[in-house]
């Protein structure tokens, strides 16, 4: 049984609507941290004080602001506390529904439970808290049925690689001589622009500008 949970959520009104629906359902302590760097923080001093976390609810992407931070992303928090606490059960609670993101994540040890954020979302995680006291990993029937769906368009790290080369202003001639330099293939100007354009329309970005903010947004980059 969970005794201890901590909540990573960055938006406060998600947060207080969390921790009040857990609250309706279970007995558990409840934290949370709207910031990876503290959620560290929170996982290091429990651990100090033999007081571990037994749950992880986080979601993947974080506001960056004002503050410097050294973890951004949900993705990075939960390999930061598997490192810790390799034995943490870890739940991403996001709003990014693409299934290969989250076949990417599942894959990773650790990651024992995926939701999507939405109207049913808080159903979906008190029934994925209940099942995961008692097994390793549990998908809603609707999760499957999204991971089962033949992927339209798989997001690869070609892609991840043009998408940092856009938030850095470079333009695609700029992009072409550096992935030519790194042995990155295919390189040509013209390859380059038809994958940036495959990435608009998959991402339903209006421009490039929109296309980076969305994708970060997503936490890929």
């Amino acid at each position: 049984m969970f005794k201890k949970v901590l909540i990573a959520e960055d938006i406060d009104t998600i947060n207080l609507g969390l921790i009040d629906e857990l609250n309706k359902h279970f007995d558990f302590e409840i934290h949370h941290a709207k910031y990876c760097d503290d959620a560290v923080l929170k996982f290091k001093k429990a651990l100090l004080e033999n007081q571990p976390y037994d749950l992880l609810i986080s979601d993947l992407s974080f506001r960056q602001d004002h503050r410097d931070c050294k973890i951004n992303s949900g993705e990075e928090l939960a390999k930061t506390i598997l490192a810790l606490q390799p034995e943490i059960k870890i739940i991403i609670y996001s709003i990014d529904d693409r299934p290969q993101k989250i076949r990417a994540l599942l894959k990773n040890p650790g990651v024992n439970g995926y939701i999507c954020k939405g109207r049913e979302s808080s159903k979906e995680l008190i029934s994925t808290i209940e099942n995961l006291q008692e097994n390793d990993t549990y998908l809603s029937a609707e999760l499957v049925r999204v991971l089962n769906q033949e992927p339209v368009y798989e997001i690869q790290d070609y892609d991840i690689t043009l998408l940092k080369e856009l938030s850095c202003g470079h333009n695609q001639d700029v992009i072409s001589k550096n992935l030519k330099a790194k042995g990155i293939h295919p390189s040509s100007v013209s390859s380059i622009e038809k994958r940036i354009n495959k990435l608009k329309i998959y991402f339903k970005a209006k421009n490039t500008v929109h296309l980076i903010s969305q994708v970060k947004d997503f936490g890929l980059i």
